[in-house]
Parts: C-alpha cells; sequence; structure tokens
C-alpha cells in the first residue's frame, strides 16, 4: 500500500474507534465502506473558483465554481477511496452561508461583463445541510468575506486611483470599522464551529487560514499593474496586511483553538508566494491580460496545491 494510503487507513482508524465505527483492515481500505465521509466547507478561496485553477467540476454548474485544482479536488484525488468528499464550498460564502443562510451563487466572472454565462443560479442550501451525524471528517475554508477582505480590496482599489500612490486612503476610510468587524467575525465562527459540532459530534474539524496575499514589502508591488494589486497604494497594502489579512487569520485560529480543533496555517508556508512575488502562488485582478482571465486576488493552481498539501498532512496525522 502507498505510503499516503496506509498513514490514511491509520488515520481512519482513529476517527471511525471515536465514532465507534467498524473499519476495514488496511488491507480492505479502499472499499467505500471504510472511506472517512468528508465534507469540504468554504468560500471561493477553497472552491477555486478562478481560471488559473481548472475547470468547474460541477455538472450542471450551480454557481459555486468548484474547480479541478481547488484543494478539496486535489487532496481527493491523491487519497482516493479512501475519503469520500462531499465538496459544498462555493465561492463569495461567508460565515452565515455555512451555518445559517442560503446563498445564490454568483457563478465564474468572464470577462468582458464579468458574469457567468450560465447564471443566474438559484439559491444553494447552507452548507451546514451537507453534514450528518455520520460525517467524520469537516474541513472549513471561510471567514474572508464575513470580515469584508474582498470589499476593503475593491474599495482600495477605487480610492488608489487618483493618489499617484501616496497616501492610505483606504486605511483612512476603513480602519475605524476592523476591531467591530473582526469582533462580529469571531462571534460569527464561533457559533459556526459549535453547530458543525453539534450536527457531527464525531468529526474531526480543520479549518484553514489564508494565505499571504499581500508581500511583507509592499514597496515590491508596481502601482498600476493589473495583474497586482492595480491602484491600491503601497501603504494601503501594507496596512491592509498587518490589519485586516493578520487579524482574520488570527481570529480563525483563536477561535478554533478554543474548539479544540485544528487549524491549517497557509500564511506561513505561503511567504514569499504573494500577488507582487515572482513565483506569486496568488494571481492579483488579472491572471493574465492576453488572453483576459480574471482572479479577483485568489489562489492559482499553485497555491492550491500548497493548501491541499497541508490539509492533506492535517488529515493525515489524524
Amino acid at each position: 500500500m502507498p505510503r499516503t494510503l496506509s498513514r490514511l487507513a491509520v488515520a481512519a482508524g482513529t476517527v471511525a474507534l471515536a465514532a465507534g465505527l467498524a473499519v476495514p483492515s488496511a488491507a480492505g481500505a479502499e472499499g467505500r465502506s471504510g472511506a472517512l465521509r468528508w465534507v469540504a466547507l468554504g468560500d471561493s478561496y477553497t472552491s477555486g473558483l478562478i481560471p488559473a485553477t481548472g475547470e468547474v467540476v460541477d455538472n450542471p454548474p450551480d454557481g459555486c465554481a468548484r474547480t479541478v485544482q481547488s484543494y478539496p479536488e486535489i487532496v481527493r484525488r491523491e487519497l482516493r477511496s479512501l475519503v469520500a468528499l462531499r465538496n459544498v464550498s462555493c465561492g463569495s460564502a461567508t460565515v452565515a452561508d455555512v451555518a445559517l443562510t442560503q446563498q445564490t451563487p454568483p457563478g465564474r466572472p468572464v470577462p468582458p461583463g464579468s458574469t457567468d454565462p450560465d447564471g443566474p443560479f438559484a439559491p444553494v442550501p447552507p452548507q451546514i445541510d451537507a453534514v450528518g451525524p455520520n460525517t467524520n471528517l469537516l474541513t472549513v475554508g471561510i471567514g474572508g468575506n464575513t470580515l469584508g477582505f474582498a470589499e476593503i480590496l475593491k474599495r482600495c482599489t477605487e480610492l488608489g486611483g487618483g493618489s499617484s500612490n501616496t497616501g492610505t486612503p483606504c486605511k483612512d476610510e476603513f480602519a475605524a470599522s476592523l476591531p467591530g468587524r473582526l469582533e462580529n467575525l469571531r462571534r460569527q465562527y464561533d457559533r459556526m464551529l459549535t453547530a458543525l459540532h453539534s450536527k457531527a459530534p464525531h468529526a474531526r474539524v480543520i479549518t484553514v487560514g489564508y494565505p499571504h496575499i499581500v508581500p511583507e514589502n509592499a514597496d515590491s508591488c508596481r502601482f498600476g499593474d493589473i495583474q497586482q494589486f492595480h491602484t491600491i497604494t503601497t501603504g494601503d497594502l501594507d496596512w491592509s496586511r498587518s490589519a485586516a489579512l493578520e487579524p482574520l487569520n488570527a481570529v480563525i485560529r483563536q477561535v478554533t483553538a478554543a474548539h479544540g480543533d485544528t487549524f491549517v496555517d497557509l500564511y506561513a508556508s505561503s511567504a514569499g508566494h504573494s500577488v507582487c512575488d515572482a513565483d506569486h502562488w496568488v494571481d492579483g485582478v488579472l491572471s493574465s491580460v492576453s488572453p483576459l482571465r480574471l482572479a479577483f486576488v485568489h489562489p492559482n493552481a499553485k497555491g492550491q496545491a500548497n493548501a491541499a498539501r497541508l490539509v492533506e498532512d492535517a488529515v493525515l496525522r489524524g
């Protein structure tokens, strides 16, 4: 048996014993009856969304834009029949869309109209509806949209447009609201994990943070480059990293620890691979100009592969 499969057989046995389930021997572990019942929850950083992470796997499409190179799909292929994955991650999802509310998915934006030609899409149920008492593995990558990180970046681009790369117009507009946004995220994330544990009392829960998006030195970013952050000022990039992205990851880590769950840190491993780095694992506003491929600051295939490696390691550690 390959090393990966052998390690997962042990992990499956650990989870199943905790749940009082029967587990086949390692030799027969590839049978579906012994698979870890895994539900992947999350937003577009989980679903993949952008063309740089491959084709959409859902047929017919539901607008959530889960892609072939997203980390749940990579891990599914790597671990083969030892996991039975239900991937309900969805682009633009918030914490509330995981735990409470229906979401109307936006699909994958396609230029020049920036709307999905298959849309509009019908609402999808709260992602938690895919979780049940027999689920024994949950991965959750969520939080950025609840904080409003995409909204902040979009507004930073607008405010920086006439700035000639001077000042911090975005910080000036959003700094006062960020503590309240982070506290709201903390409360919602806590309630979400409580609800997930209630629905799947025997499941291991693995939360997934966000990668390095802005480099440690924002001076390395080219102002006006639409394949990077376009017209966000250097000062606002530094501020968004230290005041929004890093605290976002800290809240997820802290609430995860309070619930006794496992946090997968993408931030440290992706240092040196931000939007503005030569070997970037996150694409900027565009992945490419010709052909025109939208990215909206999302992980590309390299970023998803890094997430897959770390999530798979967390699964196999049991």
